[in-house]
């Protein structure tokens, strides 16, 4: 009984003190950019998610598509529903985006990058933990949300265009 109360708090101490450092390391890191025009690989970790690579099937998820006479300005509302969801938006260029969203208790910080690929007309996104191996599907379930918000916002943008009256009309 006197080893359980001496090595508990030990351990609970030590689990602490990796939380505080791993939320450090998190915080110094930073997205990987763009490698050769496209967005990373995922490493071998299921705390990452990417559309750009179709051979990896455990990391891969579908690109968002963009509509066709798409009205909207793309690159600004991916900005806004980044910024909806809680992100903070890093690093922008023509066609990418980079954000951080961090966690509320342990405050890590994820990176979600965003590029737009207007030759095949597609979004592609890599939503990724910094730190850790597991991050519990919270990667996937946030660009499934980015898409569905997207994807809504661009549907009801479109559809208050089509239904506005035309000049000349009576």
């Amino acid at each position: 009984m006197k080893t359980v109360s001496i090595i508990l708090p030990i351990l609970i101490v030590t689990f602490i003190v990796l939380l505080f450092n791993y939320r450090e390391i998190s915080k110094a890191g930073e997205a990987p950019g763009l490698v050769e025009g496209i967005l990373s690989k995922c490493p071998n970790k299921r705390n990452c998610v990417c559309s750009e690579h179709k051979d990896d099937a455990n990391h891969y998820i579908d690109p968002i598509i963009l509509p066709q006479n798409n009205t909207v300005d793309t690159f600004s509302l991916l900005k806004n529903v980044i910024q909806e969801m809680g992100g903070n938006v890093q690093v922008e260029s023509c066609d990418y985006l980079a954000a951080t969203f961090t966690s509320a208790i342990f405050k890590f910080v994820d990176d979600l990058e965003i590029r737009i690929d207007s030759t095949q007309e597609v979004i592609h996104i890599r939503s990724a933990s910094r730190v850790g191996y597991s991050d519990m599907g919270v990667n996937k379930k946030r660009t499934e949300l980015l898409k569905k918000i997207f994807n809504n916002e661009v549907s009801g943008a479109n559809k208050s265009l089509d239904t506005s009256p035309k000049k000349g009309a009576h």
